[in-house]
């Protein structure tokens, strides 16, 4: 049995992003034992992969603002345990930085990553005891897989494959859509009257909004839109496996450029997905053929409402 250990430890969009990772390596090596080390707000996502035997969690965010603390060296320390006594036959970082490549230096085994021109970090190269070259104008699902592929010795054969299914969700009365407003940056911010506007179409055609939050900026914003949308509901506050739940029993997604909008996509659910600041082409939902997603707009290129409505008629039909 061969042991693995993968290293992507964020943000969310990448640790979707790497879960066909998981697939790949059984279709190959059905009874390799992989561990994944992945920072702690997203072991709930790694936990879901029935392929990964342990998800390791680190807490490098956290750890970032007191380096002093001593606290956060004693979960160091706890982290190199969880890691010692096991010897892996592979480490593999897809991450390409050089805190992944740090981390990567506390594992027993050989490690592998992208060569210096393949990075995101070019330095992190220096880490690895072997180096891939992975063409950096293809999309992050297929950088991951490739470097896999290419540290473990076999042909990418197998289909796009997440392998995640996510725990039961909400009892809704009624066909629902979620509305994912939130994102990280203001620029991939959608412009609220553009959502007011889709809720409310929407709802004339028989569906309730799931308006979800994650800060209380994200909730002022979920109600702001709720108070103009008839049928619109802003849900309490969720786990990743709660929001992977109440994405997986959706009609329909709409999102912007967010790690939910990915997992969605992961959860195989019909996906429409808006890039107001960012470039779909290398980190856009990406999902298998015959997939039911769309990617809409560009850098400084605002989806309009009727787009959105057309690319939802395309991955879901009309109305419910």
């Amino acid at each position: 049995m061969r042991n693995i250990l993968l290293i992507k430890t964020s943000s969310l969009g990448d640790v979707v992003h790497n879960l066909p990772v998981v697939g790949d390596i059984r279709a190959r090596f059905p009874d390799a034992r992989i561990d994944w080390v992945v920072e702690e707000a997203y072991c709930g996502i790694v936990g879901m992969h029935p392929g990964v035997h342990r998800a390791i969690p680190v807490a490098l965010r956290r750890w970032r603002g007191n380096v002093l603390k001593p606290a956060h060296w004693r979960e160091f320390a706890r982290f190199r345990q969880a890691l010692s006594g096991m010897r892996y036959d592979c480490v593999i970082d897809t991450q390409g930085l050089i805190k992944s490549a740090l981390l990567a230096q506390a594992a027993s085994g050989t490690r592998h990553g992208y060569a210096g021109a393949s990075a995101r970090e070019p330095l992190a190269a220096k880490f690895y005891d072997v180096v891939h070259v992975v063409a950096r104008d293809l999309h992050a699902v297929m950088r991951n897989r490739r470097l896999a592929a290419l540290a473990l010795g076999y042909e990418l054969r197998a289909a796009l494959d997440y392998g995640i299914a996510a725990p039961a969700g909400p009892v809704a009365p009624g066909p629902y859509c979620v509305l994912l407003h939130a994102t990280s940056r203001a620029g991939k911010l959608w412009p609220e009257p553009s959502w007011e506007r889709l809720g409310t179409e929407l709802a004339r055609r028989g569906y309730a909004l799931m308006l979800p939050w994650g800060n209380a900026a994200e909730r002022a914003r979920s109600e702001r839109i709720a108070r103009a949308v008839p049928a619109a509901v802003v849900p309490p506050a969720l786990d990743i496996p709660g929001m992977a739940g109440l994405l997986a029993g959706a009609h329909a997604v709409v999102g912007v450029d967010t790690g939910l909008t990915h997992l969605a996509a992961a959860l195989g659910r019909p996906v429409v997905a808006l890039y107001c600041d960012t470039r779909p082409g290398l980190t856009g939902v990406y999902a298998s053929q015959g997939a039911r997603v769309r990617n809409l707009g560009d850098m400084d290129l605002v989806p309009e409402v009727a787009e959105v409505l057309t690319g939802l008629d395309q991955v879901a039909g009309g109305a419910a």
